[in-house]
């Protein structure tokens, strides 16, 4: 495993404590106005995957300050039984954000149900709404995953106008997304994929890479150049020899830190990051929620 006391490696519970520390003060002044309300973790069926997700979203919400309520819905539940329960979540009023866990049954819709969720409460960036508006720079309710990785390059200290990047897969939920963000604070953003000629033409000019592809070691050192930036979102679990079984990033982190000048560890990246952009989406979706009237003001 890499030493997390190298200078190189960018340490994602580190940043995540850091950001969940400003957040709880944040929404401690808020309630002071008014009342601040619940994260509902909604699983449709029991999951053990699901399980180690919810967990740690409790545990973010906790040191955040945040009441957080996880509810399992049958896996048989129709989708238009889920619709109508979602429909009650928005109306009501204690309720302030709503997290779809994932994945869910075969005869669920997801993205229906994530249209169904009122972007004032999709916290985690979801709804086709809230991933369009990031087109238009608004960027505030952006998918946590994709804000975490715009936080990690953050956290080097690059100035992000102007910076190079180069953003290795072009998913909805993250490459596009990662993309329109970037752009939005000025980066010049290259988006790789299945398709592109040479993808390492372009990432060994890059200041900052970033992988969201899937493939266990796909990027190498000969894949970057000396200093920059590698923002690893890749998680696969790969079965060794001897049977045990390990979680890989998409970037051979072992050999590419010794080229890069700052790396994030698959675990222990991004993914503690993408958790407290959670928390950070609740905070805006309060602000937002003030502001379109629909809370009442807290009782002297």
């Amino acid at each position: 495993m890499a030493d997390r006391r190298d200078h190189r490696i960018i340490d994602g519970k580190a940043v995540q404590q850091r950001l969940l520390a400003g957040i709880r003060a944040e929404l401690e002044a808020a309630a002071q106005t008014h009342p601040v309300g619940r994260l509902v973790s909604i699983s449709i069926g029991p999951s053990p995957e699901i399980e180690v997700y919810v967990r740690n979203q409790a545990r973010a919400a906790a040191t955040a300050g945040l009441p957080f309520e996880q509810v399992v819905w049958e896996a048989a539940a129709t989708q238009e039984a889920c619709k109508r329960k979602i429909a009650a979540l928005n109306d009501d009023p204690s309720v302030l954000g709503i997290i779809l866990q994932r994945p869910v049954p075969a005869h669920i819709h997801v993205r229906s149900l994530q249209s169904a969720i009122h972007p004032l409460k999709d916290v985690e960036g979801m709804n086709p709404a809230s991933i369009g508006n990031i087109v238009y720079n608004d960027i505030a309710l952006a998918p946590c995953t994709a804000a975490a990785a715009v936080e990690m390059v953050r956290a080097t200290g690059l100035p992000l106008p102007g910076l190079e990047v180069v953003m290795i897969g072009h998913s909805e939920i993250v490459g596009k997304p990662v993309a329109f963000l970037l752009m939005a604070e000025g980066a010049t953003v290259t988006v790789c994929h299945h398709m592109t000629r040479s993808v390492a033409m372009h990432s060994r000019r890059a200041d900052v890479v970033i992988v969201a592809v899937g493939k266990a070691h796909l990027i190498g050192p000969e894949m970057i150049k000396p200093g920059a930036a590698v923002i690893d979102i890749g998680i696969n679990q790969v079965t060794d020899a001897a049977g045990k079984v390990r979680i890989l990033g998409d970037v051979d982190t072992e050999a590419v830190r010794e080229v890069a000048g700052w790396i994030t560890p698959v675990p222990g990246g991004v993914g503690p990051v993408t958790v407290a952009m959670l928390m950070r989406n609740a905070l805006t979706a309060h602000r937002r929620q003030v502001a379109a009237g629909w809370l009442e003001p807290a009782r002297a």
